[in-house]
């Protein structure tokens, strides 16, 4: 399981996952996100990225003190940015099917 096909696939779980929180995230958009997912791979860095800021959001919030208080801005920004990225592509790439 080694080598470019073990990076791959956990690259596209980790798109797959993104996909998931996103569509718990976005539920208006959640059906334009799955045919859009499925007929193009150009989402899948943002589903990524998505995904890998929302588990270091989790990890930060789940941490005692207030130390960490700057970075949980920072990967809410990050998240927030993300969503509105994402948003924009759907509004901008309609599915040719109804909603």
């Amino acid at each position: 399981m080694g080598g470019k096909g073990g990076i791959n696939r956990n690259s596209t779980e980790t798109a797959q996952r993104g996909l998931w929180r996103l569509m718990l995230k976005l539920p208006a958009m959640r059906g334009r996100l799955q045919l859009l997912a499925s007929k193009s791979h150009s989402l899948d860095d943002l589903f990524e990225a998505y995904e890998e800021a929302s588990l270091a959001l989790g990890r930060l919030m789940r941490q005692p003190g207030d130390e960490h208080c700057p970075m949980v801005t920072e990967y809410e920004t990050i998240c927030a940015e993300i969503e509105s990225d994402i948003i924009q592509y759907v509004l901008e790439h309609r599915p040719s099917v109804p909603d």
